[in-house]
């Protein structure tokens, strides 16, 4: 941890320390394992330039989310053709923006949507998202009571969009942020085959199936590897779609999640009743606020890893009661002022999330590449795989 201590020392604290070998190894595990595939970045992980630039260069594609997104994206040079509308819900102004710039693929999970787009954006290419009940008891954070649709109604929108003058390409889904059973994208697939072979019968032959995001970041339990993902999606398509089918696939925390780390600091720690408390300079509202939603960060102590671990509480610097992080995590007994704590995997939807909420400025963000392959990285990280393995 010793380069991590110096830029902690060198920028201060909170930081997000971000290496790009890391980012480019998860892009390449992707495009070699999935066949036929296509990589769409969901920008919303982490739009930092850098990373925008290192997929841009890699060959990736990017799903949008916004004009913002779009304008960013052109400012860095990225073509319009490799850029995918993919929210459900957007203003008819956006979508008129996009299709402006060229922009030609657009996401739909209501007939209302295929009616805005058929509106200012005609002739476009548009795929339906499809809802995945059931499957999302496996993920950590499940997207489709706000997102997708039923099979049935995803048959009725393709008709729909032809009707309208669009161009109905394929089907897309979700099994939920953190998903840990690759079975989950089979099932997807299985149910997205009725909607191909459905279309089939009012003269739409679709060749695009988006698998969504939602494979796992290692954060404190084991994970499937991208290759067992990986070959489910490839048996599932030949399987149930067939020949000339192009995948896509949406990574946003699988792309950048494991590439970052937090860096905060100890500025308080007291004793409420039985509860141990420790307050560090970065909070919920400073880049941590998927902490109250079930994502649990592997969280380390500088120079104290071998301690005897106890119960703590963890929480941030602002003065709102919501700003606790874990109410009970095991950090080493001595944990105190001025220790430097990290926040391990900490890449994707840290920064993106954060505010200035109190006056206090958002973390920094830092570029080391290579530094998350150090030995010393990697051998906590080794330990702690131990540990998990014999729990």
């Amino acid at each position: 941890m010793k380069k991590l201590r110096q830029i902690a020392e060198t920028f201060g604290t909170p930081v997000l320390v971000m290496d790009l070998n890391v980012v480019e190894n998860n892009y390449r595990q992707l495009v070699e394992n999935i066949d036929d595939c296509k990589v769409y970045y969901a920008v919303k992980a982490n739009s930092h330039v850098e990373i925008v630039k290192l997929l841009r260069d890699l060959g990736s594609n990017f799903d949008v989310a916004s004009r913002g997104e779009i304008e960013k994206l052109l400012s860095l040079g990225v073509e319009p053709h490799r850029m995918s509308f993919g929210n459900t819900i957007k203003k008819i102004e956006d979508i008129r923006f996009a299709y402006e710039q060229g922009i030609r693929m657009f996401a739909v999970d209501a007939e209302m949507e295929i009616e805005k787009i058929a509106m200012v954006a005609p002739g476009s290419n548009i795929y339906v998202r499809l809802s995945t009940n059931g499957m999302e008891q496996d993920a950590d954070w499940p997207l489709t009571r706000k997102f997708g649709t039923s099979v049935n109604h995803a048959i009725e929108l393709v008709k729909y969009a032809k009707i309208n003058g669009l161009n109905p390409i394929g089907v897309s889904f979700h099994v939920g942020s953190q998903n840990y059973n690759p079975e989950n994208w089979r099932t997807a697939i299985r149910e997205a085959s009725i909607v191909f072979e459905e279309a089939k019968q009012f003269g739409v032959t679709m060749t695009m199936i988006n698998t969504g995001g939602g494979m796992p970041v290692r954060y404190s339990r084991c994970i499937p590897e991208i290759k067992d993902i990986a070959k489910v999606i490839n048996e599932a398509v030949d399987e149930y779609l067939g020949d000339n089918i192009t995948v896509i696939v949406e990574p946003g925390r699988s792309m950048v999640g494991n590439a970052g780390v937090m860096i905060t600091k100890v500025i308080l720690r007291s004793k409420k009743g039985d509860e141990n408390w420790v307050y560090v300079d970065a909070g919920v509202f400073h880049g941590l606020t998927e902490t109250i939603q079930n994502i649990r960060y592997r969280v380390t102590v500088d120079g104290k890893e071998d301690e005897e671990l106890e119960k703590f509480v963890l929480a941030g610097p602002t003065c709102d009661s919501m700003d606790v992080m874990y109410y009970d995590i095991d950090l080493p007994k001595s944990t105190t002022l001025g220790d430097i704590v990290y926040l391990h995997a900490t890449g994707a939807y840290t920064t993106e999330y954060s505010t200035n909420f109190n006056g206090i400025p958002s973390p920094k963000i830092i570029f080391e590449n290579g530094i998350l392959l150090d030995e010393e990285f990697e051998a906590v990280e080794a330990k702690s795989n131990f540990s998990e393995s014999n729990k």
